[in-house]
């Protein structure tokens, strides 16, 4: 991996230092957000194919009370039954943020005054299975509408736990160590220059000592050759 291509100077190690301070910390909240998305993710995967064996089973009675009711009746009269519904619904669609993650919440009203009225037929043409299958799949409206939102929830939280996963590693495998390579690395080179000073310091200093005392005893000869004198 390859450090950031930076001057290596005090104030970008200050700089570096907060930025990986900064990602450290963002790392720790990405993998708590990471494993509370999982966490929600697997329980509601659990109840969604609670949920779907439910429907499942329910919509399996109800296509065999059709295909009895449709070997009861002929094709004509079926049709002519069920041409003209009475029933009707009417579909709205909300949110809930879960995880910073704004999933659908569906709701539905009938468009008859009476809920109960669901038979768009008279009684004496059709057979009883005929009106079984349609209570039971009036019935089952409600789940199946739970099990389409439970289902777009599921499939928002694991697009949203991809993205966090990836994140999380971006973080974790890429730029917190390139951040630590970079900071070892200016660290390295302030450390390299200061012992260079000191190094040309104290060459100064032994140049600077030794012309004092080249200077020292340049006075004493003369002193001396005074006095001799």
């Amino acid at each position: 991996m390859e450090r950031l291509n930076v001057n290596p100077t005090r104030m970008m190690l200050t700089t570096l230092k907060k930025r990986l301070a900064t990602a450290t910390r963002g790392h720790k909240l990405m993998k708590d957000k990471r494993d509370e998305l999982m966490k929600g993710f697997l329980e509601l995967a659990r109840e969604n194919k609670e949920l779907r064996q439910k429907v499942e089973a329910q919509l399996a009675h109800v296509y065999d009370s059709f295909s009895i009711a449709s070997a009861a009746m002929s094709q004509e009269m079926m049709e002519e039954a069920l041409m003209y519904p009475k029933q009707g619904v009417e579909l709205s669609v909300g949110s809930r943020n879960i995880m910073s993650v704004d999933v659908p919440v569906f709701d539905f009203r009938t468009t008859a005054a009476d809920e109960a009225d669901i038979y768009p037929y008279g009684f004496a043409t059709t057979s009883g299975e005929l009106d079984a299958a349609i209570s039971e799949l009036s019935s089952i409206f409600p789940t199946m509408l739970e099990l389409a939102a439970r289902e777009k929830e599921a499939a928002m939280l694991a697009a949203e736990l991809e993205k966090t996963r990836r994140r999380v590693n971006a973080l974790e495998y890429v730029k917190i160590p390139q951040l630590q390579m970079t900071i070892r690395y200016i660290m390295m080179k302030l450390d390299e220059n200061e012992r260079g000073n000191q190094t040309r310091l104290m060459k100064v200093k032994d140049m600077m000592l030794a012309d004092a005392i080249e200077e020292k005893r340049a006075q004493d000869e003369a002193s001396l050759e005074r006095y001799a004198e």
